[in-house]
């Protein structure tokens, strides 16, 4: 999917003006103050508006017009204050991060800066001068965080799209509690600069909204490399454009699932066998060693990242620093190098065995977090609460996963309860497929580049080679049909498969087929594995393009026969099942 093609199926086709007068009308009437670290007055708002409707009037391609956005606080944005949650560390920037720029320039428009945990430091939305953040449907219990206020704004309707960070959790977690979609991609293909860090080298930028599709046609606008981060990455030419027809996904043990409330405990059951009956098959795996892994964020010295961050600034003992995020912060400069190293080591080894893990399997099936604790819970035991919390999410930027999470069975009562598909890196679109059969939604295209192939025969849905495109990831696009300039010959091949030929002056005739994406390393891989008498050649389609598609050679068409008048192999295939007494 390009950008042009978003759509936006959880609002009203809204005039950008009349969306943002919307907004600060259930701005008035919800009356959460404790959202906002900046909101930009209406008058100003309506201006950027303004500037979008003049620009779609003159012919401009915007394709997130209409929409609102809100940015956590660590995230800059021009001319609004960045203060991660602190207002003496507050500063005015001159440039927008790429992230958000990038909305801007397809049409969004921004709300305001959100509230946050301090300096991203939690998982409970608690942890803020600016005011504890509620959930947006209880307000006796927490946000979640540290992405509290985006979530939030989102989950009432103030906002169509929240950009924060998710280091441990911080995007996914909020997710849970406020029945939102966030999707974490894969460390460094949205650009992390123009952030505040919390942990460099696992930061990440996550996108809340209220459907899937948006939240996935979001990360499409701000995905690819920006040269003001160093850590930034591209989409490399083997990623999986699709999760396969009939996926399988690892869910944990019952020892594995001991930090989860009963409540949540039984939801996620719940959500196991709904994922099933939307054709996820399930397997029981051992995560223990991510468990381990997810401990050693906090637990061990690579805490260190969060002192390299803010620690110098927080040693000045502002008067608006969290005393539990200064005190996490703080200790944080305590690791010597060589437990940094090995602790390193460590997740070297757990990559290695989720590797081996996540043979056979496009995914895990794992609960958002553990339970959904009161405001009042938290302020008696800010630290516990918040280690649970982060239980499962916390070891995903360790080792280089991404992850989506989604509303699954509600939890008893009705309240919230949201999961996660956790893939390998890179393979952020089959996680979206995930999510999206879960929660029977079309599909949002997240990766960009690839080649389209076109197929004509045993390569087809529902043919004996088609395992073959799923094995590589390839995305089904849609059917096609050749120009009228093609024949159709049935090849003497086992099994059977078609020959097309470009026929050029002589007759043809519009043959149909399908077309697929497919990574350009798993094109390389196809036509290296291409048997004899097969070619890829380029293939003509009835709406002019040129597209990359399966031929033959010269002496497997003359000694073929020519069954052109099917018009395709699948009708030929049936008449001579037809035929057979």
């Amino acid at each position: 999917m390009t950008s042009q093609e978003i759509i936006r199926p959880d609002i009203p086709p809204y005039a950008p003006t009349a969306r943002v007068r919307e907004a600060y009308a259930i701005i008035g009437a919800v009356s959460r103050p404790e959202i906002w670290t900046y909101l930009r007055p209406m008058e100003e708002v309506l201006a950027d508006a303004r500037s979008v409707e003049e620009r779609c009037a003159t012919g401009g391609v915007l394709p997130l017009a209409g929409l609102l956005v809100v940015v956590k606080d660590n995230i800059d944005v021009a001319g609004m204050p960045t203060t991660a949650g602190c207002p003496e560390f507050a500063y005015v920037p001159t440039r927008t991060a790429p992230a958000v720029r990038r909305l801007l320039d397809h049409g969004a428009v921004v709300l305001g800066k959100t509230n946050l945990d301090q300096f991203a430091t939690g998982l409970v939305g608690t942890r803020s001068p600016y005011g504890a953040v509620a959930s947006a449907l209880y307000p006796e219990k927490i946000s979640g965080g540290s992405s509290s206020g985006s979530a939030v704004a989102v989950a009432l309707g103030i906002a169509d799209i929240g950009i924060g960070t998710d280091t441990a959790g911080s995007g996914r977690v909020p997710a849970a509690f406020n029945d939102l979609v966030s999707v974490k991609p894969t460390l460094g293909i949205v650009p992390a600069d123009g952030i505040v860090p919390a942990c460099a080298d696992y930061d990440c930028v996550a996108v809340f909204a209220r459907t899937l599709q948006l939240a996935g046609s979001v990360l499409a606008v701000m995905a690819g490399p920006d040269d003001g981060d160093p850590r930034t990455r591209a989409w490399p030419a083997s990623m999986p454009f699709a999760a396969p027809a009939r996926p399988t996904v690892g869910v944990p043990r019952p020892e594995d699932l001991h930090a989860l409330s009963p409540g949540y405990a039984d939801a996620f059951s719940r959500t196991v066998v709904r994922a099933g009956a939307a054709g996820i098959a399930t397997v029981t795996v051992d995560i223990s060693e991510l468990l381990d892994a997810a401990r050693l964020l906090y637990d061990g010295a690579i805490v260190a990242e969060r002192y390299a961050a803010v620690g110098a600034f927080l040693e000045t003992a502002p008067a608006g620093a969290d005393p539990v995020v200064a005190a996490i912060v703080k200790a944080a400069k305590m690791p010597a190098g060589h437990e940094f190293a090995a602790d390193l080591g460590r997740l070297a080894r757990i990559k290695q065995s989720t590797a081996a893990l996540l043979e056979g399997l496009d995914g895990l099936l794992l609960p958002t977090t553990t339970e959904h604790p009161r405001i009042a819970d938290v302020a008696a035991e800010p630290i516990s609460i918040n280690t649970r919390l982060g239980t499962y999410t916390n070891f995903c930027n360790l080792l280089d996963m991404a992850a989506v999470s989604a509303p699954g069975e509600p939890a008893p009562g009705g309240g919230p309860f949201g999961v996660m598909f956790v893939v390998p890196a890179f393979a952020d679109q089959v996680a979206i497929d995930l999510a999206a059969r879960l929660l029977a939604e079309p599909p949002p295209l997240v990766v960009s580049g690839g080649v389209d192939l076109a197929v004509f025969g045993a390569h087809l849905r529902g043919q004996p080679l088609h395992s073959q495109l799923e094995i590589l990831g390839a995305r089904f696009i849609g059917p096609i049909t050749t120009s009228r300039d093609y024949r159709l010959l049935a090849l003497k091949t086992d099994p059977p498969k078609p020959g097309l030929v470009r026929c050029g002056g002589r007759a043809g005739a519009a043959i149909d087929g399908e077309i697929y994406r497919l990574s350009p390393a798993a094109i390389g891989t196809f036509l290296a594995e291409l048997p004899a008498p097969m070619a890829l050649t380029s293939v003509e389609l009835s709406d002019g393009r040129w597209v990359t598609g399966f031929g033959c050679s010269q002496d497997a068409a003359d000694n073929g026969v020519d069954i052109t008048p099917y018009r395709g192999w699948t009708a030929y295939l049936e008449d001579q099942a037809a035929a057979v007494p």
